[in-house]
């Protein structure tokens, strides 16, 4: 029996649907879960894989403080019985063979101590590793429920078949910070003979597994889909090329970071005390090689922000191409040298100290003559306001020939 049934609950041999495993690298983000808040604590990246007959899951595992852990699990591709499973990290080593008998052995780094194994394997069950990913498989609906023999080789193991069942299954939304909502299956799983509990959240259309939280012993971890292979960029990027415009040549641009002061409200009549107001020594200035690659990544994230969602990171290889320099002196100044002929897109942000004269109304005197009034004049004072604000500014430059000078002001003069 693929999955043995529960009376009132769902008879599910057969029912796993491996039309819905796609082929891919996804990166997990991993987190401990204390009191709601959340602490980083490493990444699980794994790939599927579903070429000749067989699907085969690796996962490298990077956690804090820890050499990576590699784990691979090999099934049938239809009948989803496990073929093979070695698991390597610093604590254990354990490599299994799965047959009519179930053969291998299992090393406790820290002791020493290797256990050979060999046990009758030719009852149904699936791999504990695989399982988690084969839940997405099952036919969700409201109310679903079946259990899983799923098989877990431990030296501390009375036996290494237990028991999954599918509790719960429930309709929930998913919040990307990338695609915003999704539709998804709420799946609750519990563990009766380790009292462990896992809630997945599978996409109802792509059956992609955006969350899974696992609770054991009081413990509370979360995985997170990080969608790395999410990217709506379309235009190619040649690093080569790129690198080339910020460092091939002989042009410079060279320029000058301030503010002016602005008025924040049209009903008040303000004077400007400092109105220029430079950037100050030590501000990061930003050059943007301004190709249809990068055209593209922050005309992208424009729309993502304006969703509220979370921006889209370039590649490293886009990342190294991005020059950045520093104010160098009390008046604003920046420089960039070895540029050449091309357009580039220079981006800074900085503090200041909005500074301004408010002129308030703080009474009125009525005129009067032989007792006849003749009009009103408004009594007021002028007082001086200094609030800390911040400038953001961003210039499209073109370098039209090599060896060019190019002098910018790159000033904010609104708020």
């Amino acid at each position: 029996m693929l999955l043995t049934a529960i009376p009132g609950k769902s008879q599910a041999q057969g029912v796993f649907d491996n039309k819905l495993l796609k082929s891919g690298k996804y990166t997990l983000a991993c987190y401990s879960v204390n009191g709601g808040n959340e602490l980083a604590i490493g990444t699980f990246t794994i790939g599927i894989n579903t070429t000749n007959d067989k699907l085969a899951l690796t996962t490298v595992m990077a956690l804090s403080g820890l050499e990576e852990w590699k784990d691979t699990a090999i099934s049938d591709l239809s009948t989803f019985k496990p073929i093979y499973r070695a698991s390597h990290n610093t604590m254990k080593e354990m490599v299994l063979y799965f047959g009519n008998d179930v053969t291998g052995y299992y090393l406790d780094k820290k002791t020493g101590k290797k256990n050979q194994i060999k046990e009758a394997g030719n009852q149904y069950f699936i791999d504990s590793y695989t399982y988690p990913f084969l839940l997405s498989l099952l036919p969700l609906t409201s109310g679903y429920s079946t259990d899983l023999s799923v098989y877990e080789y431990k030296p501390t193991n009375n036996g290494n078949v237990k028991k999954a069942i599918v509790e719960e299954v429930k309709n929930n939304i998913y919040i990307s910070k990338f695609t915003g909502k999704h539709d998804v299956w709420e799946v609750t799983v519990v563990e009766p003979s380790t009292n462990e509990k896992s809630v997945s959240y599978i996409d109802k259309k792509t059956r992609r597994l955006w969350q899974v939280d696992m609770f054991s012993n009081g413990q509370q971890i979360k995985m997170v889909d990080t969608e790395t292979d999410f990217n709506s960029i379309k235009a190619p990027f040649d690093k080569e090329a790129t690198m080339k415009m910020v460092k091939g040549g002989n042009a410079i641009i060279s320029g000058q970071v301030f503010a002016r002061d602005f008025n924040e409200s049209n009903k008040m009549q303000v004077m400007n005390i400092q109105a220029k107001q430079v950037a100050p020594r030590g501000t990061q200035v930003i050059l943007i090689p301004y190709n249809d690659y990068f055209k593209e990544w922050i005309q992208v994230n424009e729309a993502q922000r304006k969703k509220g969602r979370e921006g889209i990171a370039i590649s490293e290889e886009a990342a190294q191409c991005i020059k950045s320099t520093r104010i160098y002196d009390d008046a604003g100044h920046f420089e960039f040298v070895n540029l050449m002929p091309g357009e580039y897109l220079l981006y800074t942000e900085f503090n200041f100290a909005h500074s301004y004269t408010q002129s308030e109304v703080v009474g009125y005197t009525d005129h009067y003559i032989n007792g006849m009034f003749q009009n009103t004049t408004a009594n007021t004072v002028s007082r001086n306001y200094s609030v800390g604000t911040g400038a953001t500014v961003k210039k499209v430059v073109t370098v039209s020939k090599p060896g060019e000078k190019v002098e910018v002001k790159l000033k904010k003069t609104h708020a």
